[in-house]
């Protein structure tokens, strides 16, 4: 055989060793590994991305649950905080308001009719006093003495006239007897007929002294009350002077004097005719408080052409002096009333140049703007149409309110009217009141009615 030697550039064929194999790499041959781990990396990747997709899935859910509680948390601290009333089916008078002055049914200023020192004052300043109270008396002496003088010469004439009388009968005897003419009991007739004219004058004389007298002793003609004190004891007052003494005014009853426009005059007219009463309502200078109530007794017979007015005069009991003479007050004459008719807060009433409006809110507690047709107000209450009783309405907050706005609900406390207001609502003095200007998105500029005559603006 050949002998090959080893070559140090080439193996050693013979010395070389083959390491032996696993029992995994006997049971798998490298191709066949290889194969099965590239089958299974797809089940991995699907995996995943469920587990992606599940994270997504969560933190979509989650951010908009936040989103929502986010957004309702703004709506609801963006809602418009309100107060509400209730519309409500009910009756209101029909008012015309105006300027009227009291006036007493009777005011004396009282002067002297005789001449004299005043004596004594009987009356306090400001005193209650009934009709015969003593006032002033003024000195008497004076007139005392000339009734006596009188009284004196009618006696010696009444005397006169007796004898006289006597005379005429012894005439009228010898006549019969033929003793005397005729003549002489002719004229003893006409002397008796003289001394019975001196006796009358006399007793004139007596009677005028005693009227004198009299009115030496001033006492209150009317029930009233006395003003201030104008005349002092020891005064020396004359007769016939323009200056008073004292002045007494009926206080009660008492009346308001007031003017209409004549147009209501056939309302006022028609309503005496058929007997009612028209009732008066005095009222403060505010207009807030009711000083009295009255009832219409009579009115002017002419229309005063300068300002196309009428006077009216109502009476007051006024038992408890709550009207004074001569003060002016609010006089509010109701014409009529209205009944059966949906009523809501002046001040829900808004208005814009097209129409009247309220703000309604609805059960979902948004604010819908709903046009009206107004009608009587009294200042607290106005007749609308176009909404129906218990229908819920905004009295205050129109500067923020427009259609469709979230809204806090606060009910109103008692009453139909409100003194809260959002942008006006005032009352006027018997003129329309004016409150602001609405703003803001689709509300249509808005101003309250005030109190005035019932007048009313109609919606489209």
């Amino acid at each position: 055989m050949t002998d090959y030697k080893s070559s140090p550039l080439s193996p050693d064929i013979s010395t070389t060793q083959v390491a032996p194999q696993s029992k995994f790499e006997a049971d798998n041959p490298p191709g066949e590994g290889e194969t099965h781990k590239s089958g299974h990396w797809w089940i991995w990747a699907i995996l995943i991305a469920v587990i992606v997709i599940a994270v997504l899935v969560y933190s979509h859910k989650k951010s908009a649950a936040e989103a929502a509680a986010a957004a309702k948390a703004a709506q609801a601290q963006h809602a418009v905080p309100v107060v509400t009333t209730t519309a409500r089916k009910g009756s209101i008078g029909d008012y015309v308001e105006t300027l009227g002055i009291v006036t007493p049914v009777y005011t004396d200023a009282i002067t002297s009719r005789v001449q004299g020192q005043i004596m004594e004052v009987h009356y306090k300043e400001g005193q209650m006093v009934r009709k015969g109270d003593p006032l002033i008396d003024i000195d008497s002496r004076p007139y005392q003495a000339a009734l006596t003088q009188a009284q004196g010469q009618l006696a010696h004439d009444q005397a006169v006239l007796a004898e006289a009388k006597i005379d005429l009968d012894r005439y009228q005897q010898a006549f019969n007897q033929n003793a005397i003419a005729g003549q002489q009991v002719d004229d003893q007739q006409q002397t008796v007929k003289q001394d019975e004219g001196t006796v009358l004058n006399d007793q004139g004389t007596v009677a005028n002294a005693q009227v004198n007298l009299v009115y030496c002793h001033i006492t209150s003609p009317i029930d009233g009350r006395v003003g201030l004190r104008l005349v002092d004891p020891g005064n020396i007052v004359q007769a016939g002077a323009t200056a008073p003494l004292v002045v007494v005014t009926q206080i009660a009853p008492i009346t308001v004097v007031f003017n209409v426009a004549e147009d209501y005059l056939p309302q006022i007219q028609k309503q005496m005719k058929l007997g009612h009463k028209l009732r008066v309502d005095a009222l403060d200078r505010t207009q807030e408080s009711k000083i009295a109530s009255g009832v219409v007794s009579t009115l002017d017979n002419e229309v005063d052409p300068t300002t196309g007015t009428v006077k009216l005069r109502a009476t007051f009991v006024n038992s408890d002096g709550a009207l004074f003479p001569n003060q002016f007050v609010n006089a509010k004459l109701l014409l009529d009333t209205e009944e059966n008719v949906t009523l809501v807060p002046s001040e829900a009433v808004q208005r814009n140049a097209q129409s009247a409006f309220v703000y309604v809110i609805k059960s979902d507690q948004t604010a819908s703007v709903q046009n009206v047709t107004t009608g009587t107000t009294d200042g607290v209450s106005t007749v609308v149409q176009g909404i129906n009783p218990g229908d819920t309405v905004a009295i205050n907050g129109f500067d923020k309110l427009q259609d469709g706005i979230k809204v806090t609900e606060r009910r109103q406390r008692s009453g139909t009217g409100s003194s809260a207001g959002g942008s006006g609502g005032g009352q006027g003095g018997g003129q329309s009141g004016s409150g602001g200007q609405a703003v803001g998105g689709n509300s249509p500029g808005s101003s309250s009615s005030g109190q005035g005559r019932n007048s009313g603006g109609s919606g489209p």
